[in-house]
């Protein structure tokens, strides 16, 4: 480890769809950092307890060139800015009660992923996509759920596919009544594929739409509007046009009146993010990686704070530089940015620098301090981060050496690995003085930052084995060496300093030479056990049934629905269901 070639970043090449010139779908690399004075396709406005999210997307302004982003679809580069934009809300906006996503086009609210940038996009983009928009929609639905800001769907036309996707992240959802307007997902007759936002599971697990009905409408491609799509409650409530403006008021107002959001709470700006990439290395202040392209891997670091912190007015005082927000914001661009950029590096391998006692007294702060809004929505962002780093199709191993600092809210990291070593010791050759190696179990592995499926890391390490979760929670705030982390299962192996190097280096080139798809299934499988979840539903049928169906030539061969899609030609099916 540590070799690295120095070389540009270099674009995704795309394959075309049926008349588009190979030449102009070259994609960019992709960066995540936007600020809303750079929006091209939402506009944010606050007025009061309520801030409305109007979609008015730029048919020009597609992430990659070769597609026009007509009727209000969207691509990577809108569902960054709509993520951007509900980050924002929660940190900057605190007043902000209730939020109105509607569309600034007539008659559409939105179409949906754009389907000529899908049928020009090879397969690992149109995973990633789904998969970012999926937390995007998870992030929706988080802010209801956890932050007192509860979105409100007015979808005052059509919704279609990811559209109608968008609004069932919201928990209400309002569509006009005009004879015109309904929601609809038409992948499955249109496209010959399942809607990839979570369109099937919230309809019938959230939505609880029966399933013959939602059969029927999931196979109609125009949807259903009005009375029907009220009484069948693929929406709640089907507004005339006349009373529109004015149902959307009120009832925006509602909810507003239900949330204990603060009202003179002064938000915290979420300054740029100071970002340094070179073809060898991203860097921020708290986190860098080193990119290995030799080994395929990425060496990530993790830098804990200078000092403890002081008391909840400071973190208020320091805003986005508090150690715990700053290092959040800076794991989670750098978790886009390779799983986006760095395709062929399919090995993270990650450390830890620092004083573990300055972690835990962090961590000891925020969940001191859990009714302010602020420490609330500080946790709540660790908590999608590290769910961010469950659900990327790579994989993750730990390292934990002298000088390190995996303890409490950094702990979480490690036991979100695949696997971990454990120097037992130290590194006689480099500081035979130094503390040995150790990790920290504290109070943010015990619940406030769950999985997907719901049960903290460790729980779901000793799923079924109550007694060995309770041996760990008895050692929590001790710092464990090796021999007793390896013997209370908090880590895989414990080599010492002279099979270190060797060990890590076979595990390395071992991941290197194995077959991606195999990994990626692998490890999905594995990393959540335990109970299902609306969440774990979504990823997981993501990374099963629509991964599988994209690659079939009934959706994406050349004579498939995506690349026949407005042609004018039907797409040619093969009958073979399996």
């Amino acid at each position: 480890m540590g070799r690295t070639i120095d070389r540009h970043v270099e674009g995704h090449l795309m394959t075309s769809p049926e008349g588009a010139d190979p030449s102009r779908v070259q994609a960019p690399h992709v960066e995540f950092r936007v600020d809303p004075s750079g929006y091209r396709h939402w506009r944010l406005d606050v007025d009061g307890p309520v801030a409305t999210l109007t979609m008015a997307v730029d048919e020009q302004g597609g992430l990659v060139p070769g597609y026009e982003l007509k009727l209000n679809s969207y691509d990577l580069g809108v569902d960054i800015e709509l993520y951007d934009a509900v980050q924002r809300l929660r940190f900057e906006h605190p007043g902000v009660r209730t939020v109105v996503i509607t569309s600034g086009k007539e008659k559409i609210f939105c179409a949906g992923a754009n389907i000529r940038m899908l049928a020009a996009s090879p397969h690992s983009w149109k995973v990633n996509f789904c998969k970012f928009t999926n937390e995007t929609r998870n992030g929706i639905e988080d802010a209801t759920a956890n932050s007192g800001q509860t979105y409100l769907a007015a979808c005052n036309g059509t919704a279609s596919g990811g559209g109608y996707e968008l609004a069932l992240a919201c928990e209400h959802i309002m569509l006009v009544d005009d004879r015109s307007s309904a929601v609809s997902l038409p992948e499955l007759p249109l496209l010959g594929v399942l809607p990839g936002t979570g369109g099937l599971t919230r309809v019938s697990d959230k939505r609880h739409v029966r399933r013959d009905r939602a059969d029927y409408f999931s196979t109609k491609a125009e949807g259903l509007g009005g009375k029907k799509a009220v009484a069948w409650r693929l929406v709640d409530e089907a507004v005339p046009r006349t009373a529109w403006d004015a149902t959307v008021a009120e009832r925006a107002g509602e909810l507003a009146a239900r949330s204990s959001r603060p009202v003179d709470a002064e938000g915290v700006a979420l300054t740029p993010l100071d970002k340094t990439r070179t073809g060898t290395s991203i860097a921020y202040r708290h986190v860098r990686a080193e990119l290995d392209r030799d080994a395929g891997a990425v060496e990530i670091t993790v830098t804990g704070p200078d000092e403890a912190p002081g008391g909840i007015d400071d973190v208020h005082r320091m805003g986005a530089a508090f150690w715990t927000l700053a290092m959040t914001r800076e794991l989670d661009d750098l978790i886009l940015d390779l799983r986006t950029n760095e395709l062929e590096l399919g090995t993270w391998v990650f450390r830890t620098s620092g004083d573990a006692r300055h972690v835990l007294a962090h961590d000891r702060l925020l969940l001191g301090n859990a009714g302010d809004w602020l420490a609330n929505e500080i946790l709540h962002y660790l908590k999608r981060t590290l769910k961010r780093l469950d659900v990327t199709s790579r994989s993750i191993i730990a390292l934990i050496e002298p000088g390190g600092c995996f303890a409490g809210s950094l702990l979480e990291i490690a036991l979100a690995a695949d696997r971990s070593y454990h120097l037992d010791g130290v590194f006689e050759d480099v500081d035979p003085d130094a503390d040995p190696a150790a990790v920290t179990p504290g109070a943010m592995n015990f619940g406030p930052l769950p999985m997907g499926n719901g049960l903290s890391r460790l729980a779901t390490r000793f799923l079924g084995d109550d007694d060995a979760l309770a041996a760990v929670r008895d050692t929590e705030g001790k710092p464990l060496e090796a021999a007793d982390a390896e013997r209370l299962g908090l880590v895989t192996f414990a080599p010492d300093d002279i099979d270190w190097d060797e060990e890590i280096r076979i595990a390395v080139e071992e991941r290197a030479g194995f077959s991606p798809d195999a990994l990626t299934g692998l490890e999905a499988n594995y990393r959540f056990p335990g109970p299902e979840t609306l969440e774990t539903k979504i990823f997981g049928r993501l990374t099963a049934w629509q991964n599988w169906i994209f690659t079939r030539p009934n959706a994406s061969g050349p004579d498939g629905a995506l690349r026949r899609y407005g042609t004018g030609r039907r797409a040619d099916f093969d009958r073979e269901r399996v």
